[in-house]
């Protein structure tokens, strides 16, 4: 016996804890404290990792176990067994066989009768890699669980995503909060405005809105002790964008973890997720979710002037299909600030030298966009006529025989699978030749091929359709709820418009002439208009 501290090590995961009393803390500590004073160790010091799996060693009290060991301060160490120490087979065999004998440090496991100075345990290793097959049959039995859960349609999130709160009648439905619930939509709104993650971190830091984190742990705990709770990051901003959970969706397996032994967290691509669509309330609308994710996808450069520029992702050059760059200078009026082929500011081989100016522009795109809602206001029957480009009647009558026709070959394709089923019987049986055979299977085979095919096309023409009449009504609402528009804001354009084409100016005539092409969202309405010197002149007054 020596001076030397005797540690006494207890670990409890969550496992372990379903287990039962045995493996508790206040368990262990008895028996090992117990062990102790009934063999003659002295100055015995407890450390204790509650909730942390045996398969993981980074647990903060064991690493303060080590460093104690590696300072020379640890004489012997217990635990209850060997799976206390670690159920990863391999990890607990080197820190018993090599580690400890390393720093003189003797290490015994009571219920496994195994002590390091006394006996060679020749069979320590099998009971060790019984720990690591538990530890994996656990992993299994977890993820099963796990699995058949995500696949019911519940969150497997344990806290809801910030905007949201549990629902008091049922532990595993969420509902909007709201204290953050307003917050997301800001955070959307702002976005639409034409604000990137870095702008909108920066306004609600400025407005000292708790950080997502600083909330969660303000609720939890009833007091904040991260640092700078008001710092609002733009990595945060990104992933509440991101978020479909927004839409009134539950988003299962969007990550995994590499193994039972090592915890990383992996995202999973898109195409793994499993989303039960509708099961809460939703914060943001269908519409402005994918206006922003469209927004996303165009990011805009971040203006000097902190001005949101409106055609910010819009203006796309008619040639090269490039975005056009806003061109402003502090020597520029704001007649003459404008927009530039970004392909022949890099490359003059490679494009044509054509701009517009952003005053022109922007009346032109405020003309049409108030014609546009005028025809809705005032015949919106006449619109959806003039969109759909035949009349309603035709519309449905169309789709009613698009989908008749879809259910007559898709009884035709089954019905040829029984007659190809007893065709071939008839062949094995010598009913019929397989000359015969081979010939009827041929034509069976060709009108099926022929009717999937047209299934397919009678399946995207109904998709389509419905899609159309869906994106005007959408189109429609938005018009019902703006009725005019006096002044071009990003948020403006960006609901309405879905891009603008710039051509090339024409001089072949001796005069300038310049076509626009406007494509409103949905691509509802396509409007093209041809600006000659006049109208420049017009316009640029009017600005």
């Amino acid at each position: 016996m020596t001076d030397k501290i005797t540690a006494l090590y207890c670990r409890l995961s969550n496992d372990d804890d379903l287990q039962g009393e045995s493996n508790s803390i206040t368990n262990q500590k008895n028996m090992l404290l117990k062990y102790a004073q009934d063999n003659g160790f002295r100055n015995t010091q407890f450390y204790v990792d509650d909730g942390f799996s045996g398969t993981n060693f980074d647990r903060p009290d064991f690493q303060r176990m080590v460093k104690d060991m590696e300072d020379g301060k640890i004489g012997t160490i217990i635990t209850k067994d060997l799976s206390r120490l670690g159920r990863d087979y391999l990890k607990t065999g080197e820190y018993i066989e090599i580690v400890f004998p390393d720093y003189d440090v003797r290490y015994i496991a009571v219920n496994d009768n195994v002590d390091t100075l006394r006996s060679e345990n020749e069979f320590m290793a099998f009971k060790n890699i019984f720990n690591d097959w538990f530890a994996r049959d656990t992993s299994k039995k977890i993820k099963a669980v796990f699995k058949a859960k995500g696949m019911s349609g519940k969150p497997l999130s344990t806290i809801p995503p910030y905007g949201y709160k549990k629902s008091e009648h049922d532990k595993n439905a969420w509902e909007p909060n709201e204290e953050t619930a307003p917050v997301v939509r800001k955070i959307f709104q702002l976005c639409i405005e034409g604000y990137g993650p870095t702008q909108i971190a920066k306004r609600l830091s400025a407005e000292k809105i708790l950080k997502p984190t600083a909330y969660n742990e303000l609720k939890a705990n009833g007091k904040i002790t991260c640092d700078k709770p008001y710092r609002w990051a733009q990595k945060t901003v990104v992933g509440i964008l991101e978020k479909y959970e927004y839409l009134g969706h539950i988003v299962n397996f969007k990550t995994h973890v590499k193994s039972y032994k090592n915890k990383k967290t992996v995202n999973n691509p898109k195409e793994e997720w499993v989303i039960f669509e509708n099961t809460h309330e939703p914060i943001i609308s269908k519409q402005d979710f994918e206006l922003v994710q469209e927004l996303r996808r165009n990011k805009r450069r971040i203006q000097r002037s902190n001005e949101v520029n409106p055609f910010s992702g819009v203006v796309y050059c008619a040639d090269c299909g490039r975005p056009m760059y806003l061109c402003r200078a502090r020597t520029l009026s704001d007649e003459q600030e404008h927009l530039k082929c970004s392909t022949y500011a890099s490359d003059q081989t490679e494009c044509t030298a054509h701009f517009i100016r952003t005053c022109i522009l922007r009346t032109v795109v405020l003309e049409e966009m108030n014609k546009v809602l005028d025809k809705i206001n005032k015949d919106e029957d006449e619109f959806v006529k003039m969109t759909m480009e035949s009349k309603a009647v035709e519309h449905l009558n169309e789709v009613k025989a698009a989908r008749k026709m879809l259910a007559k070959s898709e009884k035709r394709i089954a019905e040829l699978d029984r007659l190809f089923t007893r065709l071939y019987e008839d062949n094995v049986s010598g009913k019929i030749s397989d000359e015969r055979f081979e010939m009827m299977s041929k034509n069976y085979e060709d009108e099926q091929t022929q009717l999937k095919v047209k299934v397919g096309e009678l399946t995207k023409l109904i998709e389509d359709k419905e899609q159309k009449a869906s994106d005007i009504t959408a189109f429609i609402e938005l018009a019902k709820r703006i009725k005019h528009v006096d002044k071009l804001t990003p948020e403006i354009m960006h609901e309405f418009v879905e891009f603008i084409s710039v051509h090339a100016p024409d001089k072949s005539s001796g005069h300038r002439k310049q076509e626009i092409e406007i494509v409103f969202r949905f691509k509802v309405v396509r409007t093209s208009l041809v600006l000659d010197r006049r109208d420049y002149d017009k316009r640029k007054r009017a600005a």
